[in-house]
């Protein structure tokens, strides 16, 4: 799904609303209507006009007027969103996980561009290890940011716990991580995905391809 948004989105797009996109994407039903309640949107740190109005703009959502007080209605606008993977009960399993791994007050992320990369390392992971290994490219267009901005962040994630480690390799175009544990930070569980060609700081890093069947955790 992350990967979906990066083709869908326009490169613009900041990481608050790439979340926020996230949760609508995974959270639709088969009639691409999505609603979601105020107070998830208060604990991402999301529940702002601004966000919606982003996407809006993008031509990917239509927020519905008359939303209730204690959520945010909308209708999603881009049918090729329901022939992704999973079905839709995994997809409410990975809404919940993501909501987790993403939590300001889980990961310890000042900011949604940290909340998003967290999620993205995590869901990227090899759920044995912890490892993982992606494009610098390909993981600055899924954020919402440029490649020369991801060191900072990385450092940043470093610091609050949740890598180990991160490294480049090959000129920089590869990232390699190591997280704090097989499980991650506070124990939550890897998400297995299917992880595009990646690899990773000052020297090279073999690393062999992630192809792990797609599910999710609660």
């Amino acid at each position: 799904m992350l990967s979906y948004l990066a083709a869908a989105l326009p490169e613009s797009t900041p990481a608050a609303a790439r979340l926020l996109a996230l949760q609508c994407a995974l959270r639709v039903d088969a009639a691409m209507q999505v609603r979601l309640p105020r107070g998830m949107l208060r604990s991402l740190r999301l529940d702002i006009p601004d966000l919606w109005s982003e996407l809006e703009h993008a031509r990917w959502l239509r927020v519905r007027p008359g939303s209730a007080a204690n959520e945010v209605a909308a209708e999603l606008l881009d049918a090729a969103l329901l022939s992704q993977a999973p079905a839709r009960p995994d997809r409410a399993q990975a809404a919940d996980w993501a909501l987790r791994v993403a939590s300001p007050s889980m990961t310890e992320a000042a900011g949604p561009l940290l909340q998003l990369a967290s999620l993205y390392l995590t869901a990227h992971a090899e759920p044995d290890t912890g490892t993982g290994l992606t494009g610098l490219d390909q993981m600055a267009h899924a954020c919402g940011t440029q490649p020369a901005d991801l060191p900072n962040t990385l450092d940043q994630l470093v610091g609050t716990g949740l890598l180990r480690s991160w490294q480049t390799c090959r000129d920089w175009e590869d990232l390699y991580w190591s997280l704090t544990g097989p499980q991650g930070k506070h124990g939550i569980e890897l998400l297995p995905a299917l992880a595009p060609h990646e690899s990773g700081r000052r020297q090279p890093v073999e690393a062999a391809a992630l192809l792990t069947p797609m599910s999710s955790w609660r």
